[in-house]
């Protein structure tokens, strides 16, 4: 085993690892998801995997190596994660919802409130599966102030699901150095060295934390709403293979930039993306969570009912102008392939909608 590591350092870790593998998959698409909203829910997952299962869930999420136990950690980190000031709001919220004629292991539900502070809400999968997913899908959208929506799409749930496990993120918060809407102008985006697209660019000329990597021939600026952010611009090169936890934290350790006048401009877009993370999990060892032949039993029932995560649906949207917002929701969703058999993996789908500028 390798020398122990920290909770953040297993997410970056594990940011940086599906960042590179989306884009191996496409090497020209624009690329937006939520990390800790993944880490987070499938951590949650965790509690009730078993066996070669658990070992290649946490191998996956970059786990393996913590010095702590990885639901102490989260929980501790959950805490940690209030409102720093008036000018940001930020908060994470879980839940469980479980079918009603179903007993869910006490310790499993004990752990969740415990770590996740995830509180189980019975509805009635069997009987009435479309208006619980509405329910779950509300429930989302409340703890997003509105920027999700219809997270769990018409068919993800039904008579045969037993539990579902969400996540869901808001933050906004100010910009230090304020954007002006009147300052935002029209200018041609750079895609590569041959193409351009026009945007609405908004516009800023202040000082900034700037450095210069010579070795990968890259700026990175810290416009920095309140809580860290880094914006990476590479001359024409792609970064992925180089951007590991190491460099990452080299690059941007405060040591490196130096205070600058900087003229930034930074464009106003929106997109949106959507990504089947079982193959994605499944390529970067997540193998035995997605096998139908495989009983991994998560444990979630009393009775030992061998039912597994059949498919994940996140959503995450992104705001920003003079003021930013963000969102991110995860939901895992627990069902077997008859009522009595195994679970059965189907399509794992993740959706990110971005939008930046007024």
């Amino acid at each position: 085993m390798g020398s122990s590591t920290s909770l953040p350092k297993a997410n970056t870790t594990f940011s940086l690892a599906l960042f590179n593998k989306l884009s191996d998959d496409n090497k020209t698409a624009n690329i937006f998801f939520s990390p800790f909203s993944i880490s987070s829910a499938m951590a949650m997952v965790m509690l009730g995997a078993r066996g070669n299962t658990a070992i290649q869930m946490s191998e996956t999420l970059k786990f393996q190596d913590c010095q702590d136990d990885v639901h102490t950690s989260f929980g501790q980190l959950l805490s940690r994660l209030k409102t720093p000031g008036a000018s940001i709001g930020l908060s994470v919220a879980n839940r469980l919802y479980g079918e009603k004629s179903y007993t869910f292991k006490e310790d499993f539900l004990k752990q969740s409130r415990m770590h996740y502070s995830a509180e189980l809400e019975s509805v009635d999968f069997k009987n009435m599966c479309e208006q619980s997913r509405v329910k779950i899908n509300s429930w989302m959208e409340k703890q997003t102030k509105g920027k999700i929506k219809d997270v769990l799409a018409k068919g993800t749930v039904n008579e045969l699901t037993s539990l579902v496990l969400v996540n869901a993120i808001y933050f906004k918060g100010d910009w230090s150095a304020k954007f002006s809407s009147s300052d935002s102008r029209h200018a041609r985006f750079e895609v590569n060295k041959t193409d351009t697209k026009p945007v609405m660019m908004m516009h800023k000329t202040t000082y900034f934390p700037l450095a210069f990597i010579p070795e990968v021939n890259c700026q990175v600026i810290k416009p920095a709403v309140i809580l860290s952010q880094a914006v990476f611009l590479p001359v024409y090169i792609f970064l992925e293979k180089q951007l590991t936890y190491e460099t990452f934290v080299e690059w941007t350790h405060p040591n490196r930039m130096k205070n600058t006048e900087v003229d930034v401009r930074l464009p106003r877009f929106k997109m949106e993306e959507t990504y089947d993370l079982e193959n994605v999990l499944t390529s970067m060892g997540m193998v035995d969570a997605f096998d139908v032949g495989v009983s991994w039993a998560l444990c979630f029932l009393g009775d030992g009912c061998r039912s597994g995560p059949r498919r994940w649906e996140r959503r995450v949207s992104f705001f920003a102008s003079a003021a930013t917002a963000s969102a991110a929701a995860t939901a895992a969703v627990a069902s077997s392939s008859s009522s009595s058999g195994p679970p059965s993996p189907r399509s794992v789908a993740a959706t990110a909608a971005a939008q930046a500028g007024q």
